[in-house]
C-alpha cells in the first residue's frame, strides 16, 4: 500500500479541481473517466461541488466494452454518430461546461482490432464533436487531464510487478511527478511551478524566432518555420474571462504552433507512441512543405498511417513543444506508455490541429482566418515524442541571428 495513500489521493483530487480546472462558482463540470478510475473521479466530483460547481455530469467508459464493440459490433455503428451523443456535446458547448478527463486505459487495449474501424469512428466522432473540441482548443472554458492507474496500464509500465503491487508503483510515480506528498501543499507547489514555466515562455516570446532547426544522433534533421505573431505558452492558460487553469497534470512543456506549410526534413521518434489502443515503435516521419510525405515504423506502422490520414490536416503539424531532458518525468526513468506523461518527459511535436491561441488573436478568427495565419486545421491532434539526451535546437530570429535554444537535450538559457 502507498504510504498516506488516501491523503495523497484527496490532495490530487483537489489539485485537479482547484488548479487544473480552477472551478468558479456556478459552473457546470463534466468528469469523464474509465469505470476503474471511479475512486479519483468521485473525489474530484465532490471537490468540484464543494468548490461551488452548479452540477457535475459524470461520463463513464469501460475498456472491456470498448474493445468488444470494436471486435464484434456491426461495422455500421462506427460510421454513424448517434444523435443523442451529438445533442449532448452541443448542450455541453452551450453550457460552457468545464471538462475534466481522468485517463487510465490499457495502452494496448485495441491491439489486433481492425484499424479501419478505429479510423471510421474517429472521423465520424471528430466531425460531430468538432465544435466542442474547437472550443476546448480555444480555451473558451477550463479543461484539464489527470490520471488514475488501472491494472493493465500499471502492469505494462512495470512488467516485473503484478496486480496491486504494479498499481501501487504507478500511483507512487504519478504522485511524485505531480508534486504530491500528502502534506496538503501540492497546490502551492504547482503555483510556483507555473510561475517558473511562464518566465521561460516569456523569454521565448521575446526572441520571436522565425525558424527552429532540430538535430540529433538518431538522424533528426528538421526545420520548422513559426507563424508571424506566434505565442509560446506553458504552465497555465487563461479563458477569455481571465480564468487561469492548467490543462495537463503534470505539465513541463512550453508550446506553440508551427506554420502548417513550413516544416521540412526528417524527425525520429524518441519514445513509443500509444495510439488508439495500439503501440507504434521506432518510427520516423519525412516532411515537405509542411506535409508528412514519408512514414516508417518498426511496429504499428499501419495504425500510424491511418491516423495521419484521418483528414487532410492530420498530415501536417499543429504543435511544437519544448521539454527539457532533465525533467521530473524523464528523471523518474519510467516509460508511462501514456502521452499525458511521456510528452512531458520529452520535446514533442503533434500532427493535426493547432491551438488557436498560439497566434496572437487566433482564437477570434474563423477556420479560414486561422489557416491564413499559419494554424493547421484537423479533427485530430496526436503528440509524439522526439526529445533525446543529445537534442540540439537552434532558433533563427527575424533578423537572422542564430540562438541556441536546446543543447544536449536541455534549455540553453
Amino acid at each position: 500500500m502507498v504510504p498516506n495513500f488516501h491523503e495523497k489521493l484527496e490532495e490530487y483530487a483537489h489539485l485537479l479541481v482547484e488548479v487544473g480546472l480552477n472551478i468558479q462558482p456556478g459552473q457546470l463540470v463534466r468528469v469523464a473517466a474509465p469505470v476503474e478510475c471511479a475512486p479519483l473521479a468521485r473525489l474530484c466530483a465532490q471537490a468540484a461541488l464543494d468548490q461551488g460547481a452548479k452540477d457535475v455530469v459524470m461520463e463513464w467508459t469501460d475498456d472491456f466494452i470498448t474493445r468488444q464493440r470494436y471486435l464484434k459490433a456491426d461495422g455500421k455503428v462506427f460510421e454513424e454518430f448517434p444523435s443523442y451523443l451529438k445533442e449532448k456535446f452541443d448542450w455541453m458547448l452551450q453550457e460552457e461546461c468545464t471538462a475534466l478527463s481522468i485517463i487510465g486505459s490499457d495502452p494496448e487495449m485495441l491491439r489486433g482490432v481492425d484499424a479501419s474501424r478505429i479510423q471510421a469512428w474517429q472521423r465520424v466522432q471528430g466531425k460531430n464533436t468538432r465544435a466542442w473540441h474547437d472550443a476546448l482548443s480555444a480555451n473558451r472554458f477550463q479543461w484539464s487531464i489527470g490520471a488514475h492507474p488501472t491494472r493493465a496500464w500499471a502492469e505494462k509500465v512495470f512488467p516485473d510487478k503484478k496486480g496491486e503491487e504494479a498499481i501501487d508503483a504507478l500511483w507512487e510515480a504519478i504522485f511524485t511527478v505531480c508534486r504530491i506528498s500528502g502534506d496538503g501543499k501540492a497546490v502551492e507547489r504547482w503555483k510556483e511551478h507555473v510561475e517558473a514555466t511562464a518566465r521561460r515562455a516569456k523569454l521565448l516570446n521575446e526572441y520571436n524566432f522565425r525558424t527552429l532547426h532540430y538535430t540529433n544522433s538518431l538522424g533528426t534533421d528538421l526545420t520548422i518555420t513559426l507563424p508571424e505573431n506566434h505565442v509560446w505558452a506553458g504552465g497555465s492558460e487563461d479563458t477569455p474571462r481571465g480564468v487561469e487553469f492548467v490543462a495537463n497534470m503534470p505539465t513541463e512543456e512550453i508550446f506553440t504552433a508551427p506554420r502548417w506549410d513550413g516544416v521540412h526534413g526528417r524527425v525520429y521518434a524518441a519514445m513509443p507512441l500509444a495510439l488508439n489502443g495500439n503501440l507504434v515503435k521506432d518510427f520516423y516521419l519525412d516532411f515537405e512543405n509542411g506535409k508528412i510525405v514519408g512514414i516508417h515504423a518498426g511496429e504499428g506502422e499501419e495504425y500510424l498511417r491511418d491516423s495521419v490520414n484521418t483528414d487532410e490536416g492530420a498530415s501536417y503539424l499543429g504543435e511544437v513543444a519544448l521539454v527539457p531532458y532533465d525533467s521530473p518525468i524523464r528523471n523518474s526513468g519510467i516509460l508511462f506508455y501514456n502521452t499525458l506523461f511521456d510528452e512531458n518527459a520529452s520535446c514533442h511535436l503533434a500532427y493535426g490541429s493547432a491551438y488557436p491561441n498560439c497566434v496572437k488573436g487566433g482564437e477570434k478568427l474563423d477556420e479560414a482566418g486561422q489557416k491564413a495565419v499559419g494554424l493547421n486545421q484537423s479533427m485530430t491532434h496526436v503528440d509524439f515524442m522526439i526529445g533525446t539526451q543529445d537534442l540540439s535546437i537552434v532558433g533563427t530570429t527575424q533578423d537572422g541571428r542564430e540562438i541556441p535554444v536546446f543543447e544536449d537535450g536541455n534549455f540553453a538559457f
